[in-house]
């Protein structure tokens, strides 16, 4: 198992100091890690935006520019992958970290232990690992967790992903609706719809939390009702 690790503090000494930390966690486990550090959220973001192949993030909250707390929102918008610990010398922060599902919050100075024991749920958790949807799209590869994906329509040849955002690929709606899980139900030719975002159906459409309206062909009311409640 390889891991990739990056950490984000304004401190250099501090960075180098996890650094060394992470290498010797990795040795003591038998885990291939690679490092790389940031001094601020922008260099990190910058980096992230051009390939999203970190598996944890080690990251401070008072930085100059964009603090922690607002890196790890944006982080989250794109993963929830991600093993996310923040690493600080203040205590204020913790509502904030249950926010972004951050794994942990080690307040420095960093006590090394502590920090092995982290860095083990981390990788435990990235092997047991989440349902993700991959997709190839012009340049890049997403891959999104499942529970993010809301649902999917399909138009002519292309079929847009209502995700975080929205993402558009050349594949049949039939090759996609095998890489999701019981929780998404077929609605006629055009729709897949991950059900536990439904909040209301009637018999012409399907309302979810965030306010979208599926509309419904004839004969699905039943048939929909019946799936949420028998899959979720």
């Amino acid at each position: 198992m390889g891991l990739r690790f990056a950490i984000c503090d304004d401190d250099g000494a501090f960075a180098e100091y996890i650094c060394g930390l992470a290498a010797g966690w990795a040795q003591q486990a038998g885990i291939s890690v690679q490092t790389e550090c940031f001094p601020s959220a922008e260099a990190f973001l910058f980096r992230y935006e051009e390939r999203r192949d970190f598996d944890v993030l080690l990251l401070d909250i008072e930085m100059p520019g964009m603090d922690g707390v607002a890196l790890a929102r944006a982080v989250r918008q794109k993963s929830d992958e991600i093993q996310i610990i923040f690493l600080t010398g203040y205590a204020d922060y913790i509502a904030e970290g249950y926010e972004v599902s951050a794994l942990h919050y080690l307040t420095k100075p960093v006590n090394e232990e502590k920090l092995f024991a982290v860095l083990t749920r981390a990788a435990k958790r990235l092997q047991q690992g989440v349902p993700m949807l991959t997709l190839e799209l012009p340049g890049e590869v997403v891959r999104l967790p499942l529970d993010t994906v809301r649902w999917l329509e399909v138009a002519h040849n292309y079929v847009t992903v209502h995700a975080g955002q929205d993402y558009i690929v050349k594949r049949p709606l039939g090759e996609l609706e095998k890489l999701l899980d019981e929780r998404f139900y077929r609605v006629g030719r055009s729709y897949l719809i991950h059900l536990a975002y439904i909040r209301r159906v009637t018999r012409t459409e399907a309302e979810l939390t965030t306010g979208e309206r599926i509309p419904l062909p004839r004969g699905q009311y039943e048939k929909l009702n019946r799936a949420i409640i028998e899959r979720m």
